[in-house]
């Protein structure tokens, strides 16, 4: 009888919310926007946009309705989508009137970002936080990371070239960069070696852990959409034994992690020196979590981490510096193999460099100034966004959301709402979600042109890109990174240096002394898990892979390489 009476309670509590839900979302002012019609009364459009980094989706839904409009989600609830720099400068420049959903947070957590971590935390917490951390990602402190950057570019050069003993080797660049970014993450974020270029199989414990966690959170189940709307449901999931046991070495790995920096920087303050691990080339004081933990003791104790924030940033560190990084560089290795010329005239740049092999120092100063591989590396972080979207939910009671004035040739400023009325703001209230299509925006037609889907590192030259350069991204008119306000709270990657430095040197150290190539008959397409990676159409069930040919490439052929180019 006891049973029956919490069952009843549990299903008047789910009534009333399912109620609250539909009478929030019928009185939302967004119904008031255009946008496409709904598909179902449960899904929305969400069926719809299911495989739209495969598709033109949302290029065909600006086209029609322009940059602002809505679209249906879980019970037909309205949901605005915006590619309007001057919406998106409002939401972003107050974040934390913005910030994300609750379901978007709790996912990022089971994915291994933590409760209280950089990602998910919000307000007060998020910018203690980010104040703590930022020491660690300066600019002078990223460029002491680099020799780890050259060790594990060189590492992965070395394996590659060993294969390349083949008449044409074929490799799954994808793998095999994830383990390298694995790897650098590894000792540049909290001195760990993960060694994941020197075994294949997965035999590091903490490697397993963070992929067990990773891939068993990303799978969907019904259950997943009905916990977005009823929090209560997250309190009844499924016991994993697997991810238990994952979630177990993670923490006592990254207590002993923690553990060992705070006697090393504690060893700093007594003895006034950095001190060195002997016979490794990683610095102990200059990984990002010794500068963290330095930083975190520096500060007032009521500004101070708690040790499970500081473990949190471990597993964000993974989450966030690891698996982006791999897909940046993939896609890049991918636009470089559909677009040879732009391979070839870059490798000539990169060859230049050479002269200066003896001072890293210095080439690591040149490489970050070299032209062409910045246009490579921003134009495939424009069209191929490791993230493609990212939620906010507006949590003030009512706001007015500004949208672009500016006239066009074709119409006058502002929009149409669905009764013909011209406005210049959007209305929201409390709980209305806002969807930011990253990629969308990286590419729409509206913001840059008509070849807006090319690859054109040339379009970076002149720095004549109209009305792109009016979108308030944090690097390069992009929105790959985000933007924020420090004041309002400053969403922003704070590890865009890092990826950056990384990324550039890894494709010096590549495309100096290796040619890529792909199947021409190959067709490559994006599957979205968080966050993009390639896979082969006709071979869908063999998982998400770029498969490359590649061959060592003598100074004499990158001669005759330019002079066809």
């Amino acid at each position: 009888m006891f049973l029956l009476f919490l069952f009843c309670l549990l299903l008047l509590h789910l009534c009333s919310n399912f109620l609250r839900l539909l009478v929030r979302q019928w009185l939302s002012p967004l119904h008031r926007l255009p946008g496409p019609p709904s598909q179902s009364f449960f899904a929305g459009n969400l069926e719809q946009m299911h495989d739209m980094a495969n598709s033109d989706l949302l290029s065909q839904w600006e086209a029609q309705y322009g940059p602002n409009y809505t679209y249906r989600g879980f019970l037909n609830g309205s949901r605005l989508m915006t590619t309007d720099p001057v919406a998106l400068s409002h939401i972003l420049g107050h974040a934390y009137d913005y910030p994300k959903p609750d379901f978007v947070r709790d996912s990022l957590a089971a994915m291994g970002a933590g409760n209280e971590g950089l990602l998910t935390s919000e307000g007060d917490v998020h910018r203690r936080q980010r104040k703590i951390l930022s020491p660690a990602f300066s600019l002078s402190h990223i460029k002491s990371l680099t020799p780890i950057f050259w060790d594990k570019a060189e590492q992965l050069r070395d394996i590659w070239l060993q294969s390349s003993g083949d008449s044409v080797p074929r490799i799954d660049a994808l793998s095999y960069l994830a383990r390298a970014t694995l790897d650098t993450i590894g000792l540049a974020g909290f001195g760990y070696h993960f060694n994941s270029l020197s075994s294949c199989d997965n035999t590091n414990e903490l490697a397993h852990a963070f992929s067990v966690i990773f891939s068993t959170a990303r799978k969907f189940r019904l259950i997943t959409i009905l916990q977005v709307w009823f929090p209560i449901l997250r309190r009844f999931r499924r016991h994993n034994t697997t991810m238990s046991a994952a979630q177990a070495t993670m923490r006592r790995i990254g207590l002993a992690l923690i553990q060992e920096r705070r006697e090393t920087v504690s060893n700093e303050r007594r003895e006034k020196k950095t001190m060195l691990l002997d016979g490794d080339k990683t610095i102990l004081g200059r990984d990002i979590l010794s500068v963290l933990i330095r930083s975190n003791l520096s500060a007032s104790s009521s500004e101070q981490m708690s040790l499970s924030e500081i473990l949190c940033q471990i597993s964000t560190f993974i989450a966030a510096g690891h698996e982006t990084t791999s897909s940046a560089l993939t896609w890049c290795l991918y636009a470089l193999v559909t677009n040879p010329n732009v391979q070839t005239v870059l490798r000539e740049e990169l060859r230049k460099l050479e002269v200066l092999e003896d001072d890293r120092e210095r080439l690591t100063e040149e490489i970050m100034k070299c032209q062409y591989l910045d246009w490579v590396v921003r134009e495939t972080l424009r069209l191929h966004s490791p993230v493609t979207n990212t939620m906010r939910v507006c949590m003030r009671d009512e706001d007015e959301i500004p949208v672009d004035c500016s006239p066009t040739s074709t119409a006058p400023g502002g929009y149409v709402d669905k009764y013909g009325v011209r406005r210049y703001t959007i209305k929201v209230k409390k709980w209305d979600i806002i969807t930011i299509p990253i990629q969308a925006i990286n590419d729409s037609e509206r913001l840059w042109g008509e070849d807006s889907k090319d690859f054109k590192p040339e379009r970076w030259a002149a720095h004549s890109l109209s009305r792109a350069n009016s979108i308030p991204g944090l690097y390069s008119n992009i929105m790959t990174f985000l933007n924020g306000n420090p004041i309002d709270g400053n969403r922003s990657c704070i590890g865009y240096k890092f990826a950056l430095l990384e990324i550039k040197i890894f494709l010096y150290v590549l495309l100096r002394d290796l040619k890529f190539s792909i199947d021409p008959a190959m067709v490559i397409e994006k599957r979205v898990n968080v966050v993009t990676r390639p896979f082969v159409n006709s071979d869908p069930q063999l998982g998400n892979q770029l498969p490359l040919y590649m061959h060592r490439v003598c100074r004499d052929d990158v001669k005759k390489d330019v002079a066809v180019a």
